[in-house]
């Protein structure tokens, strides 16, 4: 298992990551913009360049990114932008991580398969920490 750092924009997620990059070297291992998404996203036209995820390798982590849409909810506020990422080892991992540290928290999308094809889900935990678990799922 392994923890890495999710940060939140509105906006500025292309031109924070290309600074990253510049700072610490590599090469983006994905960058999607909400345009790439399905279209029962819903987001508007105007902010489909928005990036919808970016991860950037650095030493044994990965700083991830994504910017803000109206059509998700407000803008991220300065100083809470952040969520910390768990990199799941199965779909029963999953379950019992994000069971146990939701608890008295709340839920903000509950356990499932999406479209970038991964087992994926995301709260806020008691304390107020922001959590997301990612298991990539194998392939057919």
């Amino acid at each position: 298992m392994s923890l890495n750092t999710y940060l939140f924009f509105d906006g500025n997620c292309r031109e924070a990551f290309e600074f990253y990059r510049s700072v610490f070297g590599g090469k983006f291992s994905a960058l999607q913009t909400f345009g790439d998404g399905p279209p029962d996203m819903n987001v508007p036209e105007a902010e489909k360049d928005r990036i919808m995820h970016v991860s950037l390798p650095i030493g044994s982590g990965v700083l991830m990114g994504s910017d803000s849409t109206s059509a998700f909810g407000p803008p991220p506020v300065q100083g809470t932008n952040f969520a910390i990422s768990v990199v799941g080892e199965s779909r029963e991992h999953c379950d019992a991580v994000s069971g146990r540290l939701s608890e008295g928290g709340t839920v903000k999308m509950p356990m499932q398969e999406t479209f970038w094809g991964a087992y994926f889900g995301c709260w806020t935990d008691r304390f107020g920490i922001d959590w997301m678990i990612n298991y990539e799922l194998p392939q057919e």
